[in-house]
């Protein structure tokens, strides 16, 4: 891509090369996940976990970002991204990084199979298997795949069985043992059925597992009677996932569970097949499965490495991180469990995982409890399918209480859980709300309405992530509740919003604190960026600290970059996606960015502004949020960006939290103007700052109860705390 070099920065200013592409920023991101696999800090199994979730993430961003940047080649559009390239040039582009992503992929892969062989793990293949092995795994098969393994003949009676997104299939090229004609023969891989096959330990009490399609190679005769294998080949198909709602749409339920179904049926995008294919084979699978040549990858080695998590066993938590158990916060242990006397005495912050998901789970269980309470409002983006949070829900619900779920069945990959979910809400006497068609909720707000006396008080919680127990032991979110009338107030609002209109309105609600996409939140950044660019420019202390997942939105970047121009210091610890470029001579020079990956997954949004005095001090404006920087964070969802007013709470977002993340060099990367990032510390060492390792070793402020002395992060603590 142009790297600008010769161009003025008003030039600059006015070029799409100020823009990095979002696709290959994302890509960028997966491979420093990928380098988490090399990381000698790491335990061995923790190493293969990062792996297994690099390709995990290049299976959804193929099945999403990919694909629908081959539908628009498909369509003929040729408008260019904001940094000045078309669907096609985007695509030539993901596929070239995509290649060599995939071949340091499977290189890391064979360096993680000799060290698991070092520590008596082992994955093996049907000729490592001796007698006793194969009487062991002729049981097994018998018992529990061959029943739901379905071989099927391939020619004019019997078509091209259909395989669905991210299936697995054996290929099998046939021959008669009576000198019959041969045939072609396909084995779709049950997804019920786990991909690494564990067998007994051995004598020396090794860890032992087979691929299945290894184990399908060994009863090929079973499964084709009268026919032996002559040459075979895994493939696997990735489809087209994304899913467009009409707009007119009559019944959105309907709609959805209509294209929840065609979603299997996707156009394809990716066949995966291995190098070692025969090319008829290959060939003939190309040409049944009707897709295009330019859809097929080939692999030097295995396929679905996002399945080599099912090698990571209890068995040897030696090679795990050690256990690590959440603190329960002292401040509500202190008020007897109670958390909403407790949220009635002071705001609390609760920083995911380190503090336990518990306190959400209990603040609803409570109010579903509490017979003073009259109302609970909640949206529902992500969670699980026997979430504690809609059981409380539902309990409140058929105890009589007013109860309003809003429900986003948008969530990508979650649609069918959340129809289900809604769908037991709705039965316990719940209002449920699906939103906007074309907008998805992704605020996170609880509201509690309780009688106190002869007047209503709200509580009320805003969160950076989903209302999910299983997430919240390994993503980072901020928890935020309350007792503040107004925060109440606008927290309604919010639920009046997405619940009275069929669209959005161009003029919402008037909010008292907080600011809402896709009404007010932009352009509060923007105008909060701006102020800190006016200061600059008269001289008095600047400055603008924020974390988020995503920086995309070209507005918002330009803001940045006028703001630096002005002088004003910014820091942006920015974990995926980055389309600015820091450190440009006259346009950037005051940006840093850096991405933090460790063995917790960044996701809280944090914003701090200087206004008037240098970061941190306690008068700086300091908000968090449910919401990226990206156009569709921006303008295409409802969110919220809330303010931190408490004293305890505001020290701890700012001068806690955020220094740590600024602090951190163990698990950071440094960005280039180019787009390339640099890892603070090489060569696995652990003599470097960690936040990850901080914040599991130290209690949150606002958390802490009377016991106030705790350690704040290095270096940055001393001013202004």
């Amino acid at each position: 891509m142009p790297d600008g070099a010769g161009k003025t920065a008003k030039q600059m200013m006015h070029s799409p090369e100020r823009f990095l592409n979002r696709e290959l920023s994302w890509l960028d991101f997966n491979r420093r996940v990928l380098e988490e696999a090399s990381n000698p800090s790491h335990p061995l199994l923790e190493r293969l976990r990062f792996l297994s979730i690099s390709a995990s993430n290049l299976d959804e961003f193929e099945m999403v970002r990919y694909a629908g940047l081959r539908e628009q080649v498909r369509a003929g559009v040729t408008r260019r991204s904001q940094e000045g390239l078309t669907p096609g040039e985007q695509i030539a582009l993901i596929e070239e990084a995509s290649l060599g992503l995939i071949a340091s992929q499977q290189a890391r892969w064979r360096q993680l199979k000799e060290e698991l062989e070092t520590q008596n793990i082992f994955v093996l293949s049907g000729s490592d298997l001796n007698k006793r092995d194969k009487a062991d795994l002729d049981e097994f098969f018998r018992n529990h795949i061959f029943p739901v393994l379905t071989p099927l003949a391939v020619d004019p009676a019997h078509p091209f069985p259909f395989i669905p997104n991210l299936g697995f299939s054996v290929a099998l090229d046939l021959v008669s043992v009576n000198g019959d004609e041969g045939h072609i023969g396909i084995v779709p891989l049950p997804a019920f059925v786990r991909r690494f096959i564990r067998l007994p330990r051995n004598a020396k009490g090794a860890l032992r597992f087979i691929p299945l399609e290894d184990v399908i190679g060994l009863f090929v005769r079973d499964l084709f009677p009268g026919f032996k294998e002559r040459e075979r080949c895994l493939f696997r198909i990735v489809r087209d996932s994304d899913i467009e709602i009409e707009e007119e749409a009559e019944d959105l339920i309907r709609e959805f569970e209509v294209l929840l179904k065609q979603r299997r049926r996707g156009r394809i995008v990716r066949l995966r097949m291995q190098s070692s294919a025969p090319k008829h084979l290959r060939d003939f699978i190309i040409r049944e499965i009707g897709t295009e040549e330019a859809d097929v990858v080939l692999y030097d080695g295995i396929l679905g490495m996002a399945q080599l998590s099912e090698l990571i066993v209890d068995d040897r938590l030696d090679l795990q991180f050690p256990p690590y158990e959440p603190r329960y916060p002292e401040r509500i242990r202190e008020m007897g469990g109670d958390c909403i006397a407790a949220i009635r005495e002071k705001d609390i912050l609760v920083h995911h995982p380190f503090e336990s998901f518990d306190v959400v789970v209990q603040f609803i269980r409570q109010a579903a409890a509490d017979p003073q309470v009259v109302a609970i409002k909640q949206t529902l983006y992500r969670t699980t399918n026997n979430s504690p949070i809609v059981a409380a829900l539902i309990e409140a619900a058929e105890a009589g209480k007013n109860v309003t779920a809003l429900v986003e069945i948008k969530a990508r990959f979650d649609e069918e859980a959340n129809l289900r979910l809604a769908r037991d809400l709705e039965r316990a006497g719940a209002q449920v709300v699906y939103g906007f068609i074309e907008y998805k909720t992704h605020a996170k707000v609880s509201l509690v309405v309780r009688r106190e006396g002869n007047e209503l008080r709200s509580y009320t919680h805003f969160g950076t992530g989903n209302y999910h127990p299983v997430n919240a032991k390994i993503y980072t979110d901020l928890s935020l509740f309350t007792a503040d009338p107004a925060l109440g107030r606008d927290a309604n609002r919010l639920f009046n919003f997405v619940t009275a209109y069929r669209e959005p309105p161009s003029v919402g609600p008037e909010l008292e604190k907080i600011a809402m996409s896709p009404l007010t939140l932009k352009s509060k950044l923007l105008s909060m960026i701006q102020a800190e660019a006016d200061a600059a420019k008269k001289g008095k202390p600047s400055g603008i600290w924020a974390k988020m997942n995503s920086l995309v939105d070209g507005d918002v970047i330009d803001a940045l970059y006028r703001a630096s121009q002005a002088g004003v210091p910014i820091a942006l610890v920015v974990r995926g996606i980055c389309c600015l470029r820091p450190g440009l001579p006259g346009l950037s020079e005051n940006i840093t960015v850096k991405s933090i990956v460790g063995r917790f997954l960044e996701h809280a949004r944090i914003l701090c502004l200087a206004n008037g005095e240098p970061l941190p001090s306690p008068n700086a404006k300091v908000f968090i949020s449910s919401a990226d920087w990206m156009p569709r964070n921006l303008d295409r969802r409802v969110e919220a960006l809330v303010p931190i007013e408490n004293p305890t709470v505001h020290r701890q977002v700012m001068n806690q939290i955020m220094v740590a993340n600024l602090n951190d060099e163990q698990q950071s990367w440094l960005m280039h103007d180019d787009g390339t990032y640099e890892r603070m510390i090489k060569d696995g060492s652990t003599s470097g700052f960690s936040a990850h390792r901080y914040f599991m070793d130290n209690p949150s402020l606002s958390g802490r109860g009377r016991a106030l002395e705790i350690s704040l992060p290095p270096r940055l603590s001393p001013k202004g705390s």
